[in-house]
Order: C-alpha cells, then sequence, then structure tokens
C-alpha cells in the first residue's frame, strides 16, 4: 500500500538535498566518520509536508481550500497536493494509513528537479549510521526514485520519498 501511494505522488511533493559534511586537512584522510562526526554531520530534508489519510476528499479539499490552500497536483479521486505560501500537505483518500511527514530529496518546492542533490540512499546510510533504522528501506544498488520509512518514537510515520534519478556526480 505504500508503495502504491508513493507511485501516486511521484512527480508532486517538493524537496531538497542532504549534504553530508566533509572534513578537510589531515582528518580527511581517513574514510571513517567517528559517532561524534556522523551525529554532527548536516541532514538537510528540504521542504517539508505533510501527508494526511482523509475519509471525503471533496470535503477535505474544501476545507484546505477556505485556509487559502490551492489544488496545484492530484487525480481529484484519491489524491490532491495543495499549497499556501510556504506550506504543502497532501490529501490521500484510503492510500496512507495515518497521517504521514513526507520530504521529498531532489526536488525544488515547485516540483523541478535540482541540478545537485544527496541521494536518498546517501541519506539512509547516513541516517544508519546514526543508529535509526529505516523499514522498507530503498535498495542500496539501485539509481532510480525510492523511498524508506522512519517511526519516530511516537509512533509517526516520516517518509524520505525520492521520485527522481540518483544524481551524476
Amino acid at each position: 500500500m505504500l508503495r502504491l501511494a508513493t507511485a501516486l505522488v511521484a512527480g508532486v511533493l517538493v524537496g531538497a538535498s542532504l549534504e553530508p559534511a566533509t572534513t578537510q586537512g589531515a582528518a580527511a584522510t581517513s574514510s571513517a566518520k567517528s559517532p561524534a562526526e556522523s551525529a554532527a554531520a548536516p541532514i538537510r530534508l528540504g521542504n517539508f509536508s505533510v501527508s494526511l489519510t482523509v475519509k471525503d476528499l471533496a470535503k477535505s479539499r474544501e476545507f484546505y481550500e477556505k485556509l487559502g490552500f490551492k489544488v496545484i497536483h492530484g487525480d481529484g479521486k484519491v489524491w490532491q497536493i495543495l499549497q499556501n505560501e510556504t506550506a504543502t500537505i497532501g490529501l490521500f483518500q484510503g492510500l496512507f494509513p495515518r497521517n504521514t511527514f513526507t520530504f521529498n530529496p531532489g526536488w525544488t518546492r515547485d516540483m523541478k528537479t535540482l541540478p545537485a542533490f544527496d541521494d536518498v540512499r546517501a541519506l539512509q546510510r547516513t541516517l544508519r549510521e546514526r543508529g535509526l533504522e529505516p523499514a522498507n528501506a530503498a535498495d542500496e544498488a539501485g539509481t532510480g526514485p525510492a523511498s524508506f520509512t522512519l517511526t519516530d518514537p511516537d509512533g509517526n510515520p516520516i517518509l524520505i520519498d525520492q521520485h527522481v534519478n540518483k544524481p551524476a556526480k
């Protein structure tokens, strides 16, 4: 079900990049990062959006339109993406089991591919180094669109969902 929902939002939600910090000088000769270095490396997940599970797409869309949101994408039957200034929400009827925090590496807020970004698999490796084990992990050997999920300590799902190919280096 999650892969179906992920496929449906392809080309929809926005994101940016994760660019791990690099070391320079004498410390750069070692490729292994200490746990402290790994935890200190910045993670930039990009523009945040919330994927909302709704019971009635039309009613939910009408509600959010009254809050000033505008439909920017979607099939209008089971999913729609809305934006209001810097906020982005996705409305999904029957596609997600619960509301989900969503990040999309590789895209701007306007759904354009970034010229340079870190692949979702690099993000997954960094998070594993920090002790977070993803569910539905992305295939490390892949180069195309991929995703993985995490669950925070309170049970909230977080979807890291890249819809573009791995960037050329």
